[in-house]
């Protein structure tokens, strides 16, 4: 019976392992890419300051989600690249036909990871993420939401593109 007690964790967890359960996140974006640097996303829309808040999420994303090491371009064997072509606003939601109460922020980027050669080795193309955001009649509070939606945008764009890196390169 003391052996049955045994037998069984054993083979449980031998089990578990096998079937190839693992966490997400961890490895590298490739497995040649152990170091690399982030350029500032060179920002195309009307929206100052978007380029360092998805670079800096995207920078997060890679830190939380890999063991890819973020590093200056004098150490990176490789370098990530970015764009924002637009971020748009659009009404999702209206209380009269003149009052927006919702809208929904759009963000279409580019991105390419190249070899310190110049060489692309992965790149996406017209890759959006959207969010909404409550419209207030304060001024100050519109902007702040707006800025809100932003940062939850740059936030979500990145967890999607390092997700795609991971799974589709």
């Amino acid at each position: 019976m003391k052996l049955f007690k045994w037998i069984v964790p054993v083979l449980i967890l031998g089990f578990a392992t096998a079937c190839g359960y693992h966490f997400e996140g961890g490895g590298y974006i490739n497995e040649d890419i152990t170091r690399v640097a982030v350029k500032i996303f060179e920002n195309k829309s009307s929206e100052t300051g978007a380029g360092v808040t998805f670079t800096n999420a995207l920078i997060e994303e890679i830190i939380r989600k890999t063991d890819t090491k973020v590093v200056n371009k004098d150490l990176a064997e490789f370098i990530i690249e970015a764009q924002i072509n637009a971020i748009t606003f659009s009404t999702l939601s209206r209380s009269t036909t003149a009052s927006v109460t919702e809208r929904r922020v759009t963000a279409v980027v580019d991105m390419k990871i190249k070899e310190k050669s110049g060489t692309v080795i992965w790149s996406v193309k017209n890759f959006s993420s959207n969010d909404e955001h409550t419209v207030s009649d304060d001024t100050i509070v519109d902007d702040s939401n707006k800025t809100e939606a932003i940062n939850k945008i740059s936030v979500r764009t990145a967890e999607r593109l390092v997700s795609k890196m991971l799974s589709n390169f």
